[in-house]
């Protein structure tokens, strides 16, 4: 099982999330932060700390987020490490 983050994070690009991640599994894009599946130990440590809910497991992602479990695989790959804080894009909602 791996975490997935989805829609909620979009625009947003809160990273609290990142900080307390042991693995460094979390990536970047210009809109949003994915999380690496084949990295994530599924410790869960990042689920609290997103202010706007957007990280879910993989088992319990809500329906409509359920596109989001390959997105996060399939860009994990192609983008950039993220493991330290930085500004978000907009406040939490």
């Amino acid at each position: 099982m791996a975490h997935i983050v989805a829609e909620p994070c979009v625009k947003c690009k809160y990273t609290d999330c990142v900080t307390v991640c042991p693995v460094d599994c979390f990536h970047e894009d210009a809109e949003m932060l994915v999380i690496d599946p084949d990295v994530c130990i599924d410790c869960g440590a990042c689920i609290p700390e997103c202010p706007v809910q957007a990280i879910f497991t993989d088992s319990d992602i809500p329906e409509k987020f359920k596109s989001y479990i390959a997105l996060n695989a399939q860009k994990a790959k192609e983008l950039p490490v993220l493991n330290q804080k930085k500004t978000p894009l907009a406040p939490p909602k």
